[in-house]
């Protein structure tokens, strides 16, 4: 072949190519090579190109080149080359010795060729799988493919690690695949997988899968078919996530709700227990006074208020029994929890116990839901059972096991529900002479009876008389908007001469009466309504004379039949009245008032 045409060959090659002697130095070149570093041939044999190597690539390329000339071997390697306006560029270098009849290297010939576009989507793909990688480990995510006809399986590093393997190994097929899944979950993943196959659609599941330690986490998995021409599929790919966490937190949370909607429900139950008692709390303030009868009940009350013993509270009607209760409640331990009150005399005998235990949906007619008794609700706190005298045997029965087990049972329930709840009771009865008529347990009063406390009537704290009309005098004048500056001489006489049969409660709705009819700023109480002063003896239990008695059963009776029998409520005899419930259903009872009378059947 001739020179010229060897040279229009070299130009023909579609890359850079150069003809070297033994030694490396340059000969010949094709045109591309003048033109990618803009340099004559005569530049190129004084120059060299090995300043044009990259930096980082130069010290690999001189002792590949060092290896080829010692060894007269072929090389080829790719390394970095600046072209002419100062870019490097990727090429492959391949170099070929020539050898003489003697088998002596006469020239090398180089052939240089453009590889950087295929470098640079090489890096991009390294990048998009180094990215894919981590977005999977940051996701817990990882991805997998199934060859159905072979039923091998691919899969990422990322489901290695959710899976707890350090090769893919154990995952290599569909069988061993499924092996690792919770014996529970395992036969209804294969039917789902087996279901989307056969439809030729979508596979989404999730499930337990078992660690080599016994470890179980929660996966989802999606895969997606791929067909062939011939509408077939061949194989599925998808994603296998770990949702372990997020089930956990779910789970957490979904626990959380319960529990703030449990916390909701008692605090509902609790304020409309609350609301029922409202008329009966709001019936004093302070316990006022500073006579030594009531002196030594508040020493009574302060040392057994931070217990948790039993209190019996005993006085007559209208002395202020639940005042104290509350305040034994608020100066204890559960006065950040529920108070909760039941006036056993006010409560039909028939619904004592579901009112006190609770009762089960069906326990009977009319228990067309499950409810909580207030013991339940009281959990925690405390519970006053007012006139506790009056609650049946049957009841009493119940009551004491509840004191004895702490636990209480609905009404048509078989379960024992564990209460910690502090007892206050009060009555106006003499239980000693229940117990012996027959009508209340002893067993049961000794259980109360821990720690008594006897509130004296209003008679035997005369010294308190002036103090608390002027408290109610205040209190009700600033309720209705009065300005009343001073008190009745002769009033406060009256009052202090005036055996007050029903205690505080009757001297606050005398009070009450009579700022509303006060017209100036002097206050003063008809001498009428305490007429009956001078025909009343202390400690009798009939205080009032026969007219003023009967007058008093008629204006019950005429309430009783305007609410037809109905006592409590805000259409009841007491709202008529203007008194607490609990004090018209003693009056009911000590006038021997019979309310069925007025019931419209």
């Amino acid at each position: 072949m001739s020179e010229e045409s060897f040279r229009l060959i070299v130009e023909t090659i579609p890359g850079l190519v150069a003809v070297m002697t033994p030694t490396g130095a340059v000969e010949h070149v094709n045109r591309r090579v003048l033109e990618y570093f803009g340099r004559t041939l005569d530049e190129l044999k004084q120059w060299g190109t090995s300043d044009a190597v990259h930096p980082a690539d130069l010290p690999f390329v001189i002792a590949a080149w060092q290896h080829a000339v010692e060894t007269g071997e072929p090389y080829e390697f790719e390394h970095r080359i600046r072209r002419f306006d100062g870019e490097y560029r990727w090429f492959q270098s391949r170099g070929l010795p020539l050898r003489d009849g003697d088998g002596r290297i006469v020239r090398w010939y180089n052939l240089l060729t453009d590889v950087h576009a295929r470098r640079e989507t090489e890096d991009r793909l390294r990048r998009s799988e180094a990215d894919l990688l981590e977005a999977q480990r940051l996701s817990h995510a990882g991805s997998w493919r199934h060859h159905l006809a072979s039923g091998t399986f691919a899969v990422s590093p990322e489901v290695l690690r959710i899976r707890g393997v350090e090769s893919a190994d154990p995952l290599s097929t569909i069988d061993r695949m499924y092996s690792g899944i919770h014996p529970d979950d395992r036969s209804r993943v294969k039917d789902s997988y087996d279901e989307a196959q056969r439809r030729k659609g979508e596979f989404d599941a999730e499930y337990r899968i078992v660690l080599g330690d016994g470890t179980i986490k929660r996966l989802r998995t999606i895969g997606h078919p791929v067909l062939n021409d011939a509408g077939e599929v061949v194989e599925y790919f998808g994603t296998g996530m770990d949702v372990t966490e997020q089930r956990n937190a779910q789970a957490a949370l979904e626990k959380a709700f319960d529990e703030i909607k449990r916390l909701k429900d008692r605090l509902q139950d609790e304020n409309l227990a609350l609301r029922e008692e409202i008329d009966q709390a709001s019936m004093f303030e302070e316990i006022v006074g500073a006579s030594a009868a009531l002196k030594a009940v508040l020493s009574h009350l302060s040392k057994v208020a931070p217990t948790d013993s039993t209190v019996l509270i005993s006085g007559e009607t209208g002395t202020g029994k639940e005042l104290i209760a509350r305040a034994i409640h608020k100066h204890s331990r559960r006065a950040e929890r529920a108070f909760v009150s039941l006036n056993c005399a006010a409560t039909p005998p028939s619904l004592i116990a579901s009112e006190l235990f609770g009762h089960e949906k069906g326990a009977f007619t009319g228990a067309v839901q499950q409810r909580r008794g207030r013991f339940e609700l009281a959990h925690s706190g405390t519970i006053f059972l007012d006139e506790i005298g009056e609650i049946p045997m049957d009841t009493q029965i119940a009551l004491l096991r509840v004191l004895q087990e702490r636990q209480v049972e609905r009404v048509g329930g078989s379960r024992g529900i564990p209460v910690d709840v502090r007892v206050i009771a009060a009555t106006n009865r003499d239980l000693s002479e229940a117990i012996t008529a027959g009508t209340f347990r002893s067993d049961l009063f000794y259980r109360l009876n821990v720690f008594p406390i006897v509130v004296p009537p209003l008679r035997k704290r005369r010294e308190d008389i002036p103090v608390l009309v002027e408290y109610f005098v205040k209190r009700f004048a600033e309720k209705m908007g009065k300005r009343i500056r001073r008190i009745d001489k002769r009033t406060l006489e009256l009052c202090e001469r005036y055996s007050w049969p029903g205690n505080i409660r009757e001297l606050q709705n005398i009070v009450e009466r009579s700022v509303i009819l006060c017209s100036g700023d002097t206050f003063s109480i008809d001498e009428t309504w305490l007429a009956s002063a001078a025909t009343v003896r202390p400690g009798a239990s009939n205080p009032l004379p026969d007219a003023l008695q009967d007058q008093e059963k008629e204006m019950i009776e005429n309430a009783l039949a305007k609410s037809r029998g109905k006592v409590a409520g805000p259409h009841g005899a007491a709202a008529t009245l203007g008194i607490p419930a609990s004090t018209l259903e003693s009056k009911i009872k000590q006038l021997k008032i019979e309310k069925r009378r007025f019931t419209v059947a």
